[in-house]
């Protein structure tokens, strides 16, 4: 049977009874003013059995739909019940505002129920003096858990692990591991692959699930596992972490230690997680943005944005500087003020793609010494082409509007050049900075501006001055 698209979409995205969602999947406004309501008459079962069925995603939506009274309120009532999984779901501003309002305690409390590596998301955004005595009131297996993983830098696939996964040995057969995984408690409540060690807990081979549920019991385990193992440090940025499940199709992987010991695992929901983070700080790095939550104060996010608008305003004086120089042309001819904002929009424009381009390659790693010469000739004569058809159009609509053939030449020839400058310098720019260890999604945008204006106003200005004859 075929099913419409939206309708698949609509229904695939909510639960079965999700009368807290409105027609379009969002947080109803009925729905959270009847919680609003429940929060202020302190009506604790009530609460309870309405916030029960919300997932994760949605009970941190609330979160942030209640104002910072009402949030704390809300965890109060819900008590034992409030899923501190949740907390992963919401702003960074709005986390930890919480949590600190919150008892240590009540905290601690909350952090041993959930998964290692919620835990360690929501702990390391608090300060660390906090952090420590939060930990002190954790259980023993927990802390030292949840040290361990603390303990590696930020950013990293140690910091994104699970510490629960299932290890066995070679030497047992299959009906030993289902006897195991009958009777032993304590472990992992989802897992997609078991982990092959050593005494030394290095990992000598992994067996996925599907190959193990189809032997016979007496087989051993050394007989099925696949010992061309896939393995991530723990000290390994996250976002090269991202990138060995995008190349091999993982779903899980071991992590290990600096003495390739295994010590942790990671799975797509928490690599799903990174792409989205790191994708979310280029794109506002390419702005010149830094972290910037919804949820964020005025002075959070000026002080986001304040560096970089500042180089900015050191390049724009630099162009107007150029544009100073040539003060008598402009004044003789008032037609190439008109202009000149054309030139600037067009390079500057064209850098941003060249350049957003080149940021890509180099966050993917798809840049190397292969492609390298190729990304630059092709983007050169993107910008020789793309300068050519609009200096046409350009000189074209220019020549008719001022009456002025030789004017309608001038601006054509500038627009070539600075599409020309616009495409090296979206490609050189960026790798520049990549080299000198610069992050080129911060840094370009500003550069690569100041270049198209600077090229845009001397070779339109100074070609006009010397065609016209002008000062």
């Amino acid at each position: 049977m075929n099913y419409p698209l939206d309708s698949l979409t609509s229904h695939a995205i909510r639960p079965r009874h999700s009368d807290w969602l409105d027609d379009e999947g969002r947080l109803d406004a009925k729905w959270i003013e009847e919680v609003s309501a429940l929060i202020e008459a302190g009506a604790e079962m009530d609460l309870r059995e309405k916030l029960a069925p919300l997932s994760e995603a949605d009970a941190g939506d609330v979160l942030e739909a209640l104002n910072s009274s009402q949030r704390l309120a809300l965890v109060k009532y819900l008590g034992d019940s409030f899923d501190y999984s949740s907390l992963t779901e919401v702003d960074e501003v709005v986390r930890v505002e919480l949590i600190d309002q919150l008892p240590n305690s009540d905290v601690a409390r909350g952090v041993s129920s959930i998964d290692n590596d919620d835990a360690v998301f929501i702990l390391e955004d608090i300060e660390e003096v906090d952090r420590e005595a939060i930990l002190a009131l954790v259980p023993d297996f927990e802390r030292l858990s949840l040290k361990r993983s603390l303990d590696f830098p930020e950013d990293s696939a140690g910091r994104r692990m699970h510490c629960e996964f299932i290890a066995i040995p070679p030497f047992w057969n299959v009906g030993q591991t289902i006897d195991y995984l009958r009777k032993e408690e304590d472990l992992p409540e989802e897992f997609h692959q078991l982990y092959v060690v050593d005494p030394a807990y290095t990992l000598i081979g992994t067996v996925p699930l599907d190959k193990f549920l189809r032997v016979e019991r007496e087989v051993l385990v050394s007989q099925i596992m696949l010992e061309e193992v896939i393995e991530i440090n723990a000290m390994e940025d996250q976002e090269d972490a991202a990138r060995v499940f995008e190349r091999f199709d993982l779903v899980e992987v071991g992590v290990v230690d600096e003495t390739n010991r295994l010590v942790g695992v990671l799975t797509i929901d928490d690599i799903v997680d990174v792409i989205h983070q790191e994708a979310e700080e280029d794109i506002l790095h390419l702005a010149g943005v830094g972290a910037a939550e919804v949820s964020g104060g005025v002075w959070d996010a000026v002080r986001s944005r304040v560096t970089w608008l500042g180089v900015n305003l050191v390049t724009a004086i630099f162009a107007s500087v150029v544009i100073g120089m040539f003060d008598a042309t402009l004044q003789q001819m008032v037609a190439l003020a008109v202009l000149m904002p054309i030139v600037a929009s067009m390079g500057g424009n064209a850098g941003i793609q060249a350049m957003t381009v080149t940021v890509l390659a180099i966050s993917t790693q798809d840049l190397d010494q292969f492609n390298f010469r190729r990304l630059i000739v092709r983007e050169t004569l993107v910008g020789l082409v793309n300068g050519v058809i609009f200096a046409i159009i350009t000189g074209v609509v220019t020549a008719i509007w001022f009456s002025s053939f030789a004017l309608g030449v001038v601006i054509g020839i500038a627009m070539v050049v600075n599409m020309l400058a616009a495409g090296l310098s979206g490609i050189l720019i960026p790798l520049g900075l990549s080299k000198f260890g610069a992050d080129p999604a911060i840094a370009s945008s500003a550069f690569v501006t100041t270049v198209t204006d600077v090229v845009g106003f001397f070779v339109f200005l100074g070609l006009a001055a010397k065609w016209f004859g002008l000062a």
